[in-house]
């Protein structure tokens, strides 16, 4: 990795960036290109307005070759945005990248500080620290592995269907896994979207269906993944199959175990949101794909009680012999370059916010009305109530988003205004003598045709009134036995109370249960709010910081449909880059171990969250392609035997001493 020949004498080149106004309207840039030409050797110090534009690239490039420098200092933004810039820079002029090291006067230095003078001062300090360590910089060399031509993705939603279909029409070989019996996600339970109120299997099912015959995908479903391990381009990972007990090369989809079983009609059905029950054997829905039933383990009597009538009475009824309870769980061994993540979301429980009144049967979710206005749901797409239609609805929004009280989120969900709007569009177009009200915060209605939809509702009759921020609500029922609920609240300064047959709640968006245990898997970063952490929200929103490992959709952040399948299709295509190339480069900043200190005690081992470390003949060892290069081994190894290539203790020493004289 460190390349043996080290420049004797170093020959720096000190540039200072304006930023515009961001750095220079609190810092004299000048005075601090006065103090950098005077640093020990620096041999040119410049400013210019922009260093990260052409103009400012082709300024080092010159210099360069001009006064032969061999290290370079940038102080400007945060290494995070232009590092890359600056060492392709340095590349093209025929400097080793890692000669490069960048000084951020922008974020750490001109955003934080009022005082020019202080301001000025610190930036000096911070420019003299960088030279220090250029000074003491080695050049290095990118190490390049080859990349296995497949892709994993994780979650068969919306996202994870078109992440999997955009690999696999590359060419590359896919495998979409799946928890669930059937692939669809929560899209699958929706009756019509927003803002064009497109049936929602209409526009899902034709994918769903393209996935299961689709020449390079492989479908897991009812499958999990268990094991990662490995790295970008050569990612080894172990997936549990559930057993089904259906034969899925036998199953023909025909239903009648289901019509057989004696659970038939008593187990709660997940998929309606437990507003309909099914029989102990199942498909979730009429188009699920692969259309298979599978045996509910948890509620089968055969399994549970050993016993089912004088013969299970599903396989008794199944005519292709499909039905198997002598299957075992599987263990699946794949290997692939790259790995998409799309894990979808959760709804906060309503049973956590009793204020809201979930105990009573007149109380919904948005997705329990979802199931009850859709076609292929419980009640055949009439929205009824305690066996009637509703004629006061009232829905609710931002149900335990944009709110500080604990158990509830500060993020809006994004999503809950418009599936709001469009729900209750549905109501007074299903019943048309419906007084419909909205109670919201805010309207955030910020997409395509959203305001446009929006205002198609009010004109319809919808009544929408502004429930103060923060302000109380509760839902409650004025006597046992009553059929109607009571909506309180404070609009305008004042109490307001509406009756209704029917309220609606719109629940947060949140991340998933599991999202947790995942990310450990995986070895990627979650966010404050429990969503999967992106590299940099703007120039990287696809990326993880574990490479090779991307995300989509919800289990990044809340969105909605359109939202989600863009990103998704970014997402693939970035895992497709290195798929197309066949290798790629690894970064050369890894730990490095001193063999004759090492005393091979594994505490660096247990520690290292890439699992980048191992013991052979008696010492650590490094696997310089897992390493991310974080520290963490360096910091808890008792005997100092490992340190950081481009961080070593002299560079940093050197930094320190310049900031502390």
């Amino acid at each position: 990795m460190v390349n043996s020949t080290n420049i004797e004498t170093p020959r720096i080149g000190v540039y200072i960036c304006h930023c515009g106004v961001n750095i220079a309207a609190t810092v004299d840039v000048k005075e601090v290109v006065e103090f950098a030409s005077e640093l020990p050797c620096v041999v040119i110090a410049r400013d210019y307005q922009y260093m990260c534009s052409d103009p400012g690239q082709e300024l080092i490039k010159s210099d360069i070759k001009e006064h032969g420098l061999n290290r370079v200092v940038v102080a400007s933004c945060s290494p995070r945005m232009h590092e890359p810039t600056f060492r392709n820079a340095c590349e093209d002029a025929g400097l080793n990248p890692y000669c490069f090291e960048m000084a951020n006067i922008r974020e750490q230095c001109a955003w934080v500080h009022l005082d020019k003078d202080k301001a000025t001062e610190k930036a000096k300090d911070l420019v003299a620290s960088a030279v220090s360590k250029a000074a003491l910089l080695e050049p290095l060399e990118k190490k390049k592995v080859g990349v296995i031509p497949g892709a994993l993705v994780i979650g068969g939603g919306v996202a994870g269907i078109y992440a999997a279909l955009e690999i696999a029409d590359k060419g590359f070989e896919t495998y979409l896994v799946e928890k669930e019996p059937s692939i669809g996600g929560h899209m699958a339970q929706l009756d019509k979207t927003f803002p064009t109120l497109d049936c929602s299997a209409c526009i899902l099912t034709p994918k769903m269906v393209e996935v299961e015959r689709h020449k390079n995908v492989r479908l897991f479903t009812y499958s999990e993944v268990k094991e990662v391990n490995g790295f970008i381009g050569n990612y080894k990972v172990k997936i549990r199959k559930r057993p089904r007990y259906v034969d899925e090369d036998k199953c023909t989809g025909c239903g009648e175990c289901a019509n057989a079983c004696l659970l038939r009609g008593r187990v709660a059905n997940e998929f309606d949101e437990g507003l309909a029950k099914r029989a102990a054997i199942y498909v979730p829905f009429p188009q699920a794909v692969p259309l298979i039933y599978t045996v509910d383990a948890n509620s089968c009597l055969y399994i549970t009680k050993g016993k089912c009538g004088k013969y299970p009475a599903c396989k008794e009824a199944c005519l292709a012999d499909a039905i198997d309870f002598e299957q075992k769980e599987e263990e699946i061994e794949i290997e692939v370059g790259t790995i998409v993540v799309a894990t979808g979301y959760e709804l906060l429980d309503p049973a956590e916010k009793p204020a809201y009144g979930y105990k009573y049967d007149e109380v919904v979710t948005g997705l329990e009305f979802e199931r009850l206005s859709v076609a292929s749901g419980p009640t055949g797409g009439k929205i009824l109530i305690n066996g009637k239609e509703p004629k006061e609805v009232v829905f609710l929004c931002c149900v335990g988003s944009r709110s500080h009280e604990k158990g509830e989120h500060e993020y809006c969900s994004r999503v809950c205004c418009m599936y709001m709007t469009k729900q209750a569009h549905l109501v007074r177009d299903r019943i048309h003598d419906a007084s419909v009200k909205v109670i919201y915060n805010d309207v955030r209605a910020y997409g395509k045709g959203f305001e446009e939809f929006y205002n198609r509702a009010r004109a319809e009759g919808v009544e929408y009134i502004r429930k103060e921020l923060e302000s109380p609500l509760e839902v409650i029922k004025r006597s046992e036995g009553d059929d109607k609920v009571v909506v309180r609240t404070i609009s305008e300064g004042k109490a307001v109370e509406i009756e209704a047959d029917l309220v609606v709640m719109a629940n947060a968006i949140e991340a998933r249960k599991d999202a947790d245990e995942l990310a450990k898997l995986l070895k990627i970063s979650r966010s404050a709010d429990g969503f999967f952490l992106e590299a940099h929200p703007k120039l990287r929103p696809l990326d993880t910081f574990t490479d090779g490992i991307f995300i989509a959709g919800c289990c990044q952040s809340p969105k909605d449909i359109p939202d989600s399948v863009a990103q998704a299709v970014g997402a693939a295509i970035r895992a497709s880059i290195p798929l197309m190339r066949g290798e790629v480069e690894i970064e050369p900043l890894v730990a490095i171990i001193n063999e004759d200190v090492c005393v091979g005690c594994r505490t660096c081992e247990e520690i290292c969250p890439f699992g980048a470390l191992s013991l052979e003949a008696g010492v650590m060892r490094v696997n310089e392609v897992i390493c991310k290069g974080c520290g963490s081994c360096g910091s808890a190894c008792p005997s100092g035997a490992i340190s950081m290539v481009h961080f070593k203790d002299e560079q940093i020493f050197a930094q320190m001493d310049s900031l502390l004289s």
